[in-house]
Order: C-alpha cells, then structure tokens, then sequence
C-alpha cells in the first residue's frame, strides 16, 4: 500500500511537472507576444544595434563580442532560459560584421564549457565567413573555454588564455539517466508504442542494448571526426597530433599553450592589443546591442522580475524536455 501511494504521488508530481511546462510554453508562445506588443514587444526590425566601447577611427574598426554560457539554441527566444548566452543574437552579430566593410578585426571572448554540436557548427562556419572577408579574430579565453568552446575558438588568427583559464575536454559525448529499476521499486509502469526496434533508443525506461549503443557510438565517432577536422584545420596540426591530445581531458591554459592549443599566455586586454596592433592606426572598437523584449521601446530582460532560484528550477525542467542529444561538452 505504502509503495502504491509514493507511485501515485510520483505520477501526480509528474503530472503538475507537464502542466508547469505546457503553461511557460503558452506564456513564450507567439500567441503572449502578440498579444501584449502594447506594452511589451520585441525591437527585431533592425538587428543589433552598436555600441561604441572606445572610440577611434571609424572606418578602422574591431568588434568585440562575447560568448558566455552553455551554447545553446532557442535561449534568446525564451526569457526564462539561462542567462548569458543568445544564440540566435550571437549569429546576428556576426552577420552584421561580416557585411560591415569597416570592421578590420574581431575579438571574441570566450567563456563556456561548450554546447551543442550543432550550434557550435553554426558558430564555427559563421567565423569561417568572416575570415573569408580578410577581417583578423582573435579569442580570448576566460575561466573555461572546453569542447564547444574550444571548437569555436580554433579558427581564430591568435589564441589568447590565462595560466587559469580551463579549456580542452576536446571530443563528443551523449548522455542519458535510466531509472528503470527506480520506477520498477515503486510500482510505476511504463507503456510504449514505438514503430521501429530503435524508436525509443536512449529511453530512459529500459536498459541499453549492444545495437542502441552501436548506433549512437558511430553517431558520436561522426562528431568526433568532425571536431578533429576543425582543429586540425585551425591549428595547422596533423589528424593524429590532434587526436593525441583530443581524448576528451581538460587542460591548463599553459598546458594548452605547451600543446598548441593556445598561442599565447594572456587576458582580453592583451588580447585587444594585440588585434589593434595588427589592425594598425587607432581603431574605434565596438559591441552590439542584440534585439529582443522591449517595455516601451526600452530593452528589458523578463528574468530580471524573477528569483534567480526559480529560474535555474525553470530552465533546467525546460532542458530536460529535450531529447539525449550529441554535445560537444565539459560536463564537471
């Protein structure tokens, strides 16, 4: 009887768990935003706006941007997703300096544990574009800068870290939880009706078999390959020099200097110098402002009405709704 009621005490938290989520969704949902563009609407017409953080010649620029936090898609859409990092915002960005004709240099700080293999593509192939119109990047790493970060740092001109920056983690990792045996204590039962042996691959109802891990381990290898492709290509390393190094540990930012990882020992402002060194004259430098929610045509962040703690709570429920996923990822 006693178990019967914790099952049914399970099921019915689940139950307010799924009602939460349907609600945060309406509140995102377009169908919120149009309804309240009076009062509160999003300021998109024009893409990001500049900022000039110090001034210089005009026509001699270097734009500084920033990723910080998990690289993740749909974060800018949703305000009650973790702060610190705007995908969709960041992508803007660099559209807009890439059509910029008097931006020479690009700074981009780095400070993530990295992300999802998509969207550190999407960044990766963006910075590519911008290469291609001659313009210089440099990175500059803060804290931690690790797999996804890395990936995007390695087509950069020069790489900047500190003796304490974290970076490295270098490959791919899929994860899932299986509480199987835990709902099977508890009496809770799980009914699946799936149309192929490998729909319901990664399910965290049953235990893995030999063929679900066969299929997502060359999954995995895919990224993998990819990853090594990209650094080898950024650092001018062989494929095995690379795979030497890439098998996933964390490295010091003067361990990473030591195996070419990192160029040089240093922080943002010597990484700055640097740039405007090779830019030449007295460039102005400039940040960009990211479109989204406005309150009267003011920018507003939605989460700054918010406990901080409920929050973290909300996101993480919003992140746990997604699926196993491949990420190039330092998970601690």
């Amino acid at each position: 009887m006693k178990k019967r009621l914790i099952a049914v005490g399970i099921a019915g938290g689940l139950l307010i768990i799924a009602i939460l989520i349907q609600s945060i969704s309406f509140l995102t949902s377009s169908t919120f935003t149009e309804s309240s563009q009076g009062l509160f609407g999003r300021d998109d017409s024009e893409g990001p706006t500049e900022e000039v953080i110090e001034s210089g010649s005009s026509s001699n620029r270097i734009a500084r941007i920033s990723v910080e936090g998990t690289i993740m898609s749909g974060q800018g859409s949703n305000p009650f997703m973790s702060e610190g990092y705007n995908h969709e915002a960041l992508l803007e960005q660099l559209e807009a300096i890439k059509e910029d004709s008097t931006i020479d240099g690009v700074l981009m700080y780095v400070n993530s544990p990295g992300g999802g293999v998509f969207e550190s593509a999407e960044i990766h192939d963006k910075l590519n574009e911008l290469k291609e119109e001659d313009k210089s990047l440099y990175v500059s790493m803060g804290g931690m800068a690790a797999s996804g970060g890395y990936y995007i740092s390695a087509p950069a001109d020069q790489i900047y870290a500190s003796e304490e920056t974290f970076t490295g983690s270098l490959g791919v990792i899929m994860e899932s939880v299986n509480y199987e045996q835990l709902a099977d204590e508890y009496g809770v039962e799980f009914n699946t009706i799936k149309s192929g042996e490998f729909k319901d691959i990664m399910s965290p109802t049953r235990e893995m078999t030999e063929e679900d891990e066969e299929i997502l381990q060359t999954l995995v290898d895919e990224s993998y390959e990819g990853f090594v492709d990209v650094i080898s290509e950024g650092r001018g390393m062989s494929e095995d020099e690379v795979r030497e190094i890439a098998d996933g540990r964390i490295y010091s930012g003067q361990q990473a200097a030591d195996n070419g990882l990192v160029d040089n020992i240093g922080f943002e402002e010597d990484a700055m110098n640097a740039l405007k060194e090779e830019v030449g004259g007295s460039p102005e430098v400039i940040e960009y402002n990211p479109s989204g929610e406005t309150f009267f045509g003011v920018p507003i962040d939605v989460r700054s009405f918010l406990p901080t703690s409920e929050v973290k709570w909300v996101n993480e429920l919003i992140e746990q709704r997604q699926g196993p996923r491949l990420m190039y990822m330092y998970s601690e």
